[in-house]
């Protein structure tokens, strides 16, 4: 990140943002929180996958709510962070957030590619069929909430259903005049600023309202790199992102409710991240080490979305929704592919150097201590996705028996551009670099994949009595193209995909409910392996039961459900990171089930203090294994030489969290932590860094356990001014969080924060 480029932050925080809130702050307010209140409540839950939190309790599967509040608390812009919150969820740390890889109940967590990632219901991975890897995440730091739905209730969404739905809620559209302003600053240089403003209307048409928002962070880093007499910048491994947000209702005075939503996001991202991570033995001594080979390694990405909704209710028993949304997303990791010219090898791997291989000759290139070649590839990229959905809901009849009927369709289409190239650095025994050789632009890579899907759903609820069953079905329809113009593959398929199953829920009284279900998912493979490997879609069959227990006060609640899942046709990733192709391929069939464990307690609601004195704790226990030996035998993919029991890399056995605080309404303080059992790295569940041929590879191996702790405080000046501040992981807890993409990486040091809250 370049010093323009903060100074240029700093200048639009302090002369830009501020100056227009403290204007706005000027106008006569209401209360922030009562301005988001019930006013779009009517909406959100038909529009979100869960809506109202209230609507948990009504809902055949596992699913969770985190709202705005819980997100502040600790002031989490890491997703995965949030996410702890959450049983049955697995992340595996890589960049601090920027590019989460999440697992639901143990599906493959390669950047989060066999969950299905929205934001207010629209799709948002960059390309959610031909390339769904999550590349781009919505920014969860100016979230209002992020709904969780796994098991059985999930048939309404797709096209990834093995795992379940993540909903990524921004700030809705005020009902009053809102303003908010939050700024933080902290360890590593961490300047964040979140702001926004809105309004609601009356106008001769009807209401119209709106809100702009805009968030930005950056910090230098938490990493340093070696470095060399030509290189003098190595503390610079931080990130710049920019995130804003228009959206504008409007609800017409007419005798049918209706209402128009328009939203337009964008979102830039800076960041020196490198794939490259360290020996073993270099990572014991400094996990935050990077070598000098990566020190041209960098993200830059521009991520565009938008959406246009209508709602009609035109009685009490009929709505219809429909949206129409495209999004668009650029980047270009510019980052180390493999080594050259290393003591007479031609080529070496970055993670076969970081073992040792050779007598440590490709680790010594690694840190500038041996004459060799850099080669650098730019992985340049465009993605684009748009479609129109139409949902409709309908409501009909007795006293005894009430259906509610919820139809869907929706036309979409996706594509991925690949455009690569690799640039050449000769690097002399000191580190030096001594010449750069550019690439031909599209030379490492010039593909297009393309998708265009049909999807419909079909689903019941059915309330009789104290039961609620909820059956449903859903039906996709997938023209793939795959072209290759420096190759010859090139084909098209066409693929149908078929999902469905049933839930059901009974009320026992109004604390208890039992719930459970069964449920067929299915996730698509990638247009390239579609059409040169014919392969098909990954299904599962999944099976979940549990019950949940909420007291009339809600000073307790809790929820706990069983699951087995059952994948066929398990498809993953050869690799990434420059290892492997990265393509598709075929696993087998494996294993999923578990047990899951949350609650929440308030000890001072419940014993009627002036305190309130919240609980949480979450428990997930999984085992995740493989039925059958792995097909592949590529020495470059982790799901290789996998034999029949062995675990599925990176779920972990044992995850819990838990969380304790107490709070007045002037001030409060919290603690909350979580712990993660270690994993394997590879399908072939080996201890040490060695892949299925025998070879040196780093990202073989294992991950630590490790437990991490959060402290945040809050002082609540005036009523609408607030200043906090705190720690995330307290006791800086060093830990080896991930092998992938090359070798050791480790997850977050401690970060200490303070800033201050306006809300108006």
């Amino acid at each position: 990140m370049s010093a323009k480029a903060c100074t240029g932050v700093r200048i639009a925080i302090g002369h830009g943002i501020l100056p227009a809130l403290l204007a706005i702050a000027a106008w006569p307010l209401q209360d922030a929180d009562a301005a988001e209140g019930d006013g779009e409540g009517r909406i959100l839950d038909k529009v979100m996958v869960i809506g109202n939190p209230g609507n948990v309790d009504e809902i055949p599967g596992s699913a969770q709510v985190i709202g705005k509040e819980e997100i502040r608390q600790q002031s989490y812009d890491d997703v995965s962070r949030v996410l702890r919150r959450v049983p049955g969820v697995y992340m595996r740390e890589e960049f601090g957030g920027l590019f989460p890889s999440i697992s639901l109940r143990g599906v493959d967590t390669t950047r989060s590619a066999k969950v299905t990632l929205m934001e207010d219901g629209v799709l948002m991975a960059p390309a959610p069929y031909s390339a769904p890897a999550a590349y781009y995440a919505p920014t969860v730091g100016r979230m209002s909430g992020l709904e969780v739905l796994k098991g059985s209730s999930q048939i309404k969404y797709g096209p990834h259903i093995t795992g379940g739905v993540i909903n990524y809620l921004s700030t809705p559209v005020p009902t009053r005049r809102t303003v908010y302003l939050k700024s933080l600053a902290g360890s590593f240089r961490e300047l964040r600023t979140h702001a926004y403003a809105g309004d609601a209307l009356e106008t001769g048409a009807g209401t119209v309202g709106f809100v702009v928002e805009a968030y930005k962070r950056q910090n230098i880093g938490y990493k340093h790199i070696d470095e060399t007499p030509d290189f003098r910048d190595g503390e610079d491994t931080g990130f710049f992102k920019s995130d804003g947000m228009i959206k504008i209702a409007w609800e017409p005075e007419t005798a049918v409710y209706q209402r128009l939503e328009f939203k337009f996001g964008r979102n830039t991202l800076d960041a020196n991240s490198s794939y490259l991570g360290l020996s073993d033995a270099d990572f014991r001594r400094d996990p935050f080490r990077r070598y000098s080979a990566s020190r041209f390694d960098n993200m830059d990405t521009e991520q565009k979305n938008g959406y246009l909704r209508y709602v009609l209710s035109p009685n009490d028993d009929l709505d219809v929704i429909a949206t129409v949304y495209a999004t668009s997303f650029r980047r270009n990791w510019y980052k180390l592919k493999d080594i050259r010219n290393v003591n007479g090898t031609s080529k070496m791997g970055l993670s076969a150097a970081l073992a040792g291989v050779q007598g440590g000759d490709g680790l010594a290139c690694l840190k500038g201590q041996l004459a060799c070649t850099l080669r650098v590839r730019a992985n340049n990229r465009e993605y684009e996705s748009r479609g129109v959905e139409a949902v409709t809901y309908f409501r009909f009849g007795s006293e005894a028996v009430r259906h509610e009927i919820s139809a869907g369709v929706r036309l979409h289409r996706d594509q991925v551009r690949r455009f690569q190239w690799d640039d050449d650095y000769v690097q002399a025994a000191n580190g030096t670099i001594t010449n750069r050789t550019p690439g031909t632009p599209g030379g490492a890579g010039d593909r297009l994949q393309r998708t265009r899907a049909v999807a419909l759903y079909v689903q019941d609820t059915i309330e009789a009595g104290r039961w609620r069953f909820t059956p449903g079905v859903r039906y996709e329809i997938l023209d793939q193209a795959y072209e290759s113009p420096k190759g010859t593959n090139r084909g098209d398929n066409r693929l149908t995909m078929t999902a469905g199953g049933i839930g059901v829920v009974y009320r026992f009284n109004d604390s208890w409910s039992g719930f459970g279900g069964v449920h067929r998912g299915f996730s698509p493979p990638s247009p390239k392996g579609a059409v040169t490997k014919n392969l098909k879609e990954e299904t599962s069959t999944a099976f979940e039961a549990g019950a949940r227990y909420a007291n009339p006060r809600r000073a307790l609640a809790v929820e706990f459900a069983a699951f087995y899942t059952e994948f066929q046709n398990l498809i993953v990733v050869d690799n990434i990171g420059g290892a492997g192709t990265g393509d598709d391929q075929n696993f087998g069939e494996a294993t999923a089930y578990g047990l899951e464990l949350s609650a929440q307690y308030d000890a001072g609601i419940a014993r009627g203090w002036r305190l309130r004195n919240p609980w949480y704790v979450n428990l997930t226990y999984t085992r995740a294994l493989q039925r059958n030996d792995a097909r592949s035998t590529d020495p470059e993919s982790i799901f290789s030489f996998g034999r029949k029991g062995n675990r599925l890399p990176y779920v972990p056995e044992w995850q819990f969290s838990l969380g304790a605080g107490l709070e007045s309404a002037r001030w409060g303080v919290f603690l909350s932590g979580y712990y993660v059992s270690e994993t394997f790295t590879s399908a072939s569940n080996v201890v040490g860094q060695v892949n299925g041929n025998g070879d040196p590879d780093a990202r073989f191996g294992k991950t630590d356990s490790y437990f991490v702790a959060d402290l945040s405080a809050r002082y609540q000046v005036t009523k609408a001014v607030k200043i906090y501040g705190g720690a995330q992981n307290l006791l800086d807890e060093s830990y080896l969080a991930s092998r992938q993409p090359h070798g050791p990486r480790p997850g977050a040091p401690r970060f200490v924060y303070a800033g201050i809250e306006l809300a108006l």
